[in-house]
């Protein structure tokens, strides 16, 4: 199983596909709490939540780790949204708020060992550097944000460990139910079919905010028909493709990895022969542990 023990280094390499933007100003949270999916009025100073920003549809932009690092300055860890198109679009929304929106120029790493620090939701900080657990119970793993330095070397992400670590990485996530959504499958799916109460990142109480009364009205009259599904042995696949049951199109692949496969599937799906890609796979139990 990924979530086991593994022979990738115990050093911190490179994390890509994960940028960092900051929300800073007197109305951040406030413009937070508006715009994003879970209840960031719940978040203390240094602590942080899986969240999300969604279409009016209720369909997933973007997930995130939310960090509040004081009452005026909130840092998103973006996975996998193209940075510059997601901050232009949340622009569009400051209006009259006192929010400045920013990328920021900060090496992402990640280290298969427990933080020196942080713990569960509860972040810790080195003057601007911030550790984050995303640790599950048998897979310690720490998540630093860090300043880049200009006189600091590039990590080298083709080095054959490095990217064996961010792999793993990675597999670990979906195994846990952590979509990791390419480009082609934002927009397309509510929170509930990603499973994201697992995580906990999202709130159907706080009040109003984009795709709210979707999310909402979903939640309380328990219209999803699709949930996330683990798949193994569909190797091969990739997002967008079908997963075939008992020969007919059932659901779609969402994010993959080199162990696990996570697609959208019927919640009725019950025991039937599957494939993608004309491989066939299985269902697996989606594991806990990353809930925050």
């Amino acid at each position: 199983m990924v979530d086991k023990p593994h022979s990738t280094p115990d050093a911190d390499f490179a994390l890509s596909g994960l940028h960092v933007l900051r929300l800073s100003g007197r109305d951040a949270l406030a413009f937070a709490q508006a715009q994003f999916m879970n209840d960031v009025a719940v978040l203390a100073d240094g602590h942080w939540q899986w969240s999300g920003w969604l279409t009016p549809k209720g369909r997933t932009i973007a997930l995130f780790a939310l960090l509040r690092r004081d009452a005026q300055t909130l840092d998103l860890v973006l996975l996998d949204a193209e940075p510059d198109a997601f901050a232009a679009a949340l622009k569009r929304f400051v209006f009259r708020s006192k929010v400045a929106i920013s990328i920021e120029d900060a090496v992402v790493t990640g280290r298969f060992a427990a933080p020196s620090a942080a713990s569960g939701a509860r972040a810790a900080f080195d003057g601007e550097a911030a550790e984050l657990d995303l640790g599950v119970p048998t897979q310690p793993r720490t998540l630093r944000l860090a300043p880049r330095r200009p006189d600091a070397p590039d990590a080298a992400p083709t080095a054959a460990t490095a990217v064996e670590a961010e792999a793993r990485w990675r597999a670990i996530d979906l195994a846990h139910g952590l979509p990791r959504l390419p480009a082609g499958e934002a927009e397309r799916w509510t929170p509930q079919q990603l499973g994201l109460d697992r995580l906990r990142a999202y709130s159907v109480r706080k009040g109003c905010y984009p795709g709210q009364e979707i999310v909402a009205r979903t939640h309380f009259l328990g219209q999803s028909k699709r949930g996330l599904v683990a798949l193994h042995g569909a190797s091969t696949a990739q997002p967008g493709q079908d997963v075939v049951a008992d020969g007919q199109p059932a659901g779609r692949i969402v994010a993959v990895s080199t162990d696990v496969q996570l697609a959208v599937l019927p919640l009725d799906t019950g025991t039937v022969t599957m494939t993608v890609d004309e491989h066939p796979a299985t269902a697996v139990p989606l594991l806990d542990g990353l809930a925050r």
